[in-house]
């Protein structure tokens, strides 16, 4: 027998996609964005460690915005109560680059110019933290972990790209892309989580949640 809610999930991300995709699996977190400087993040943890990889880079953004998100709950004069917070952050992977959101128009062209017809790796990173209260089975504990899809693209022509960053959509996402929008017609093929290209994988999130000792069906519902 499935048990029951127990936690609120909250999501630290303004990603509507990431939002959906959770609705859809019968998930309703509460939102919460972060105030992280992704650059200086990126900066300040690779003047420590020195060159982060993309999957590390999708791991460290993922963490930053969940611990953001915690610390602004307990700050909050009314904490929610049985709470879960989950960080995510997407990069696109490609001739070992780092590619997040395109800063304007002509970067989101060459992009795209660089991508068609060849293949990329989306990493989304996935941090989850654990506010329950130890009465209610909280440990107080943080999980995370890396997803890793392979995406294929189609061979644009100048006029398609140009039709598409002119939508603006590329401007919005990690990696210049949709899958489940208007950049859809332009991805020919996935290897892995189709969830994860969206921007979270359910199944990550399922196991996660399972090493904090919660069940997927104790937070559907939100």
């Amino acid at each position: 027998m499935s048990r029951m809610p127990s936690a609120t999930l909250v999501l630290a991300s303004a990603s509507p996609a990431r939002l959906a995709t959770l609705r859809a699996a019968g998930v309703n977190p509460r939102v919460v964005v972060s105030s992280v400087d992704e650059d200086e993040e990126v900066a300040a943890a690779e003047r420590v460690h020195g060159p982060l990889g993309p999957a590390d880079v999708a791991l460290l953004l993922a963490r930053a915005k969940a611990e953001d998100v915690r610390a602004g709950l307990r700050d909050d004069a009314d904490p929610s109560e049985g709470t879960l917070v989950l960080g995510c952050d997407s990069v696109l992977e490609l001739d070992g680059e780092v590619h997040g959101k395109p800063a304007d128009a002509a970067e989101a062209t060459a992009r795209w110019q660089r991508m068609r017809g060849r293949a990329g790796t989306l990493h989304t990173g996935h941090w989850l933290i654990d506010e329950r209260d130890p009465k209610d089975g909280g440990s107080g504990g943080m999980v995370g972990a890396t997803a890793s899809t392979t995406v294929h693209f189609a061979t644009l022509s100048d006029d398609e790209i140009a039709a598409y960053v002119a939508t603006e959509e590329p401007l919005h996402v990690a990696g210049a892309f949709t899958v489940d929008g208007l950049g859809g017609a332009f991805v020919t093929g996935i290897e892995g989580d189709h969830h994860n290209v969206v921007g979270v994988s359910l199944p990550l999130v399922r196991e996660l949640l399972m090493e904090l000792g919660l069940g997927w069906f104790e937070i559907s519902g939100g």
